[in-house]
């Protein structure tokens, strides 16, 4: 409750800024605001060097560039030091005697590796070049000895290096423009595959900060994409210290993959063979493995249950001695979601869900036991240092991303203000946080986000989260963000419903099989709760809103809550989820959340149960209705059929299609785009007396 407390001093401290406030934020402050990242640190720690993107609203697209902090000067300002117009530059890495900072840029014209020397007074000369391969690279993972590299790059398995010079190309002539598939994947995520070609990791020496050949395959004998895609990169590869052998994790492919979430770990050494799989007597995900310092064990993380990837994560120890392993946090009911070593090697430095924050812990590797390192926000980023002391980025509801240091007396020092003179200008927000009695009886945990000074009582927006397996907690959204919904005079109020993260496996677990159930119910209870708790938001003058889980529970209310609401947003949503069962391509997630295909008698009654498509006849409410053409999660099929259900009513309502964005709305403009949408539809159905009844078609 202390740790509470003082993460809640910390929000209203932010509220309590100026008495004289500048405006509110606007969907351009939010897509300008700059983005840090990928920090990393030099041996000996003097060193920061981190990517830092901005906008380019012009271009329609951000831009990053990389940074140096000399931690040696307290207080001193991070310096830019790569930076080419037009182009990125990420990921930094520095080589093992601190002499280099490698990282990626596409300042060739192409995605390749570089590096600039680092001297006593920063970066020293100019860029170099360290690899001109003919394909864009995916990403890179210094070895600890510096003389050789792991990338990898989307190309054909037939091929023997990363030139790919044995494979001749396609035969083409008299063919039309059709793909043709034998097995899925078909698509994924946002892209259409091509069949025969993989994510695979190269081993490339290098010499003199040059690579040196066209490299060797780590994994000849497998199928499957490694790093993973959509989403995986350089957490799922680990070196040993003497850089001998690369640990990575690979799933399988074959005819199973759309439905499997089993990941493997794998060891590859670098003198060549087939890789061994370290982890095959687990048929769910094993995936983020990291080595010790001392190379003494390797650690990762876990999941029990095959087809489930919200299973929760355990982390796992190997002795890289004897081969022993054990489970080192089965008995902490906390997900893992990063692993870092300490550089002792005595202990793990993790990230987890912990009531609507996500905090750093340490976790001791010879009991197991978890202390909890930070206070409020989400943490990320997780860098340890020589000395024991921790870099590592935060974020909440009040700040995006920032710089902080761990010391290891625990004192923690801001090291970066990325964003100050932006947020200076912009009105502050008051963040509050709620509990109430749920479905069963259990704690159900949400916030109230507002205007630090309110004028009258304040209409709501009820946001709901995705996952479903996710939490709309204490952390900064680029997209989905609550003191921007706030912003035109609105309380934005979460609810972490049953299947939340954050609040032990049981709970989360708790959504399968009852989509509609006990989320609805605490949804319910939640916005009665947020009105009891602040008097001075309008619970009956409200719209309720939600991306794609969020888009089917508010789909889901359209049917069952038609009362509730003065209007509703879903973005990419599940319309129907017999339909969904067949046009989503990660099968395993409908499987595992239904209880098997729709061929299955009894998944199918529990989809047709919780199927919004039955329920249109009850549909009254002012519907917007966002979706993307490039969603190949939740297919733009599902949008459409909300619109035409809506449309045939006669209801108010309205479509918003982006033809160029995935499940997620990534370009500067469209977010601009989305947000004028939706406070545009807020607008015209709120902002009225509270005894007004609700504007819906009848």
């Amino acid at each position: 409750m202390k740790k509470l407390l003082a993460a809640s001093l910390a929000l209203l401290a932010f509220a309590a800024g100026p008495a004289a406030f500048a405006r509110p934020m606007t969907a351009t402050d939010l897509a300008t605001m700059r983005r840090i990242g990928a920090p990393a640190a030099s041996p000996d720690g003097r060193w920061i060097a981190y990517q830092l993107r901005e906008t380019d609203l012009e271009a329609n697209r951000g831009r990053t560039d990389l940074w140096l902090l000399d931690m040696s000067a307290p207080g001193g300002r991070a310096v830019k030091i790569a930076s080419s117009a037009d182009h990125n530059e990420h990921d930094p890495h520095f080589s093992p005697d601190g002499r280099w900072l490698y990282y990626m840029t596409d300042a060739s014209g192409s995605d390749q590796l570089w590096r600039i020397a680092i001297g006593g007074q920063g970066a020293d000369g100019q860029p170099q070049q360290v690899t001109r391969f003919s394909v864009d690279l995916g990403g890179y993972l210094l070895a600890p000895t510096g003389d050789r590299v792991a990338v990898w790059a989307d190309r054909d398995l037939r091929c023997a290096d990363i030139e790919c010079g044995n494979v001749p190309p396609p035969a083409t002539a008299g063919q039309g423009s059709g793909r043709t598939y034998d097995q899925l994947f078909v698509r994924h995520w946002d892209t259409w595959v091509t069949p025969g070609v993989r994510s695979r990791i190269f081993i490339v020496p290098l010499g003199d900060g040059r690579a040196q050949g066209a490299g060797t395959p780590v994994a000849t004998n497998l199928t499957g994409d490694a790093p993973s895609k959509p989403f995986g990169g350089a957490e799922e590869l680990a070196w040993s210290p003497d850089g001998r052998t690369l640990y990575f994790a690979l799933r399988e492919a074959g005819r199973i993959e759309a439905s499997s979430t089993n990941l493997d770990i794998f060891a590859a050494s670098v003198d060549g063979g087939a890789p061994a799989n370290l982890t095959a007597a687990n048929q769910a995900t094993d995936t983020l493995p990291a080595v010790s310092p001392d190379g003494h064990w390797l650690a990762w993380g876990a999941m029990a249950r095959p087809g489930y990837e919200s299973d929760r994560v355990v982390i796992h120890l190997r002795n890289l001695q004897t081969g022993e392993t054990r489970a080192l946090t089965q008995g902490w009911d906390r997900s893992v979601a990063s692993i870092a070593w300490a550089s002792d090697s005595r202990s793990l430095l993790v990230t987890a869900g912990e009531v609507l924050d996500e905090p750093l812990f340490r976790i001791d590797i010879a009991t197991g036991r978890a202390t909890r390192l930070t206070e409020g926000g989400t943490v990320g980023n997780v860098v340890p240092l020589a000395d024991g002391s921790v870099v590592y980025t935060l974020n909440s509801l009040t700040a995006p991303d920032d710089l902080y240091h761990l010391a290891p007396d625990g004192r923690v020092t801001q090291l970066t203000r990325v964003n100050a003179d932006k947020l200076a200008d912009l009105d502050p927000v008051h963040v509050q946080r709620f509990h109430f009695r749920g479905a069963n009886g259990d704690t159900v945990w949400g916030q109230i986000v507002k205007p630090a000074n309110p004028a009258g009582r304040l209409p709501v927006a009820l946001l709901i989260h995705g996952g479903p397996q996710g939490s709309f907690g204490n952390g900064w959204s680029y997209r989905w963000n609550p003191w921007l919904f706030s912003a035109p005079g609105y309380a934005a109020v979460t609810v972490d419903f049953h299947g939340s993260t954050g609040y032990g496996q049981a709970f989360t677990d708790a959504i399968n099989r009852d989509w509609g159930g006990k989320p609805l119910q605490d949804l319910r209870l939640g916005l009665a709760a947020a009105g009891r708790e602040d008097g001075g938001i309008d619970i009956h003058n409200a719209c309720a809103l939600g991306g794609s889980y969020g888009g089917y529970m508010v789909n889901w209310i359209a049917g069952q809550w038609n009362d509730g609401f003065r209007c509703l947003v879903t973005h990419d949503g599940v319309f129907d989820t017999r339909a969904m069962s067949f046009e989503t391509e990660e099968l395993w997630f409908n499987d595992h959340e239904f209880g098997g295909a729709y061929t299955n008698p009894q998944a199918a009654a529990t989809m047709e149960r919780w199927n919004p498509a039955r329920f249109t006849q009850n549909w009254r409410t002012p519907t917007l209705v966002i979706h993307s053409e490039r969603d190949f999660r939740i297919p733009y099929s599902q949008g459409l059929g909300v619109f035409t259900a809506l449309q045939r009513r006669d209801i108010p309502s309205r479509l918003l299609v982006f033809p160029d964005e995935n499940h997620w709305v990534l370009k500067p403009r469209n977010s601009i785009q989305w947000y004028a949408e939706v406070q545009g539809w807020m607008a015209r159905w709120l902002h009225r007396g509270p005894g007004d009844a609700p504007l819906t078609a009848r």
